[in-house]
């Protein structure tokens, strides 16, 4: 008698015919209930759908409201191995298959700078300056405008002279950029930025250091002094300035320690973009390792 009076008051917990309540509350307080949560969680979704409203009206399209931009932008080379996992390049000079493909990568990768599609596209600026395109109060002027970038400024690293771009001589052509920062004016007192490249030094002891200064060889920089031109400056970012090309400088080695590694760094040189800091000592710089083989 007792297991039938609990089995009594456990079905009466769930469903009780006499109050006729369900789990202790009758129909209208579960309505009221019911009704309460669905008014609450309407009024949380509205209240969040009115905060993003209200907080995209604040932003623009064309320009980041704010940006945590980096003091001094970093440096890429091309060609480089996809995954991007190192920047070395070694190959043979005598086995094509072991450098076609750093030619098919630059050929990729410099297409869209062909004279014939910056004339199409870009402007042609007045160098030596920057090319500043600012908005009049709220009118935006926007799509702005991209200076031209001929791909035949990199002369001898184009590929237009050379298919090879130097890899068949064991003369190669490196191309660096360096990374967009919108509103960037890398350059102060018309001085443009500059790349230069030499033999990094590296840990062989543990208080020893070296360098490869020795195997580096003539270098040759295109455009001349390896500059950024000012007239790229400042980008505006990618919707504002739909065809912006990127400015390039192209390095070719010339006369390059064969059958050894050669360790190389190269760097950015501006007045106004500091050189590596605490955060990242690697900013403004680029570093890789070149080895060419030769079986003579």
């Amino acid at each position: 008698m007792a297991k039938d009076g609990e089995k009594s008051e456990w079905k009466e917990c769930v469903w009780n015919p006499r109050t006729r309540e369900f789990l202790g509350r009758t129909a209208s307080s579960w309505g009221l209930i019911i009704l309460f949560y669905i008014v609450f969680y309407l009024f949380l979704a509205g209240l969040f759908a009115l905060t993003m409203y209200i907080m995209l009206q604040t932003l623009d399209d064309h320009k980041p409201t704010w940006q945590d931009r980096l003091s001094t932008p970093g440096l890429v080379i091309r060609p480089h191995h996809e995954p991007q996992e190192t920047n070395d390049i070694i190959y043979t000079i005598q086995k094509t298959e072991s450098w076609d493909k750093f030619p098919q990568k630059l050929d990729e990768f410099l297409s869209p700078y062909n004279d014939s599609i910056q004339a199409q596209k870009n402007h042609e600026c007045t160098p030596e300056q920057y090319f500043l395109q600012e908005d009049s109060g709220e009118v935006k002027n926007n799509p702005k405008r991209s200076c031209q970038f001929n791909r035949t400024i990199l002369e001898e690293c184009s590929g237009l002279q050379d298919r090879s771009y130097g890899y068949q001589e064991g003369k190669p052509c490196i191309i660096i950029k360096l990374n967009r920062v919108i509103g960037m004016l890398p350059g102060k007192d018309g001085q443009p930025p500059s790349v230069t490249c030499g033999a990094k030094k590296y840990k062989v002891g543990k208080d020893e250091w070296r360098d490869d200064s020795d195997k580096i060889g003539e270098m040759l920089y295109f455009p001349s002094n390896g500059t950024f031109d000012l007239m790229y400056y400042p980008y505006y970012g990618k919707k504002a300035q739909v065809n912006y090309s990127q400015p390039l400088v192209a390095v070719k080695f010339l006369n390059i320690t064969v059958n050894q590694d050669v360790n190389i760094e190269c760097k950015i040189n501006s007045n106004n973009i500091p050189i590596g800091n605490e955060r990242d000592k690697f900013a403004g710089r680029v570093s890789f390792r070149l080895r060419i083989n030769s079986d003579k």
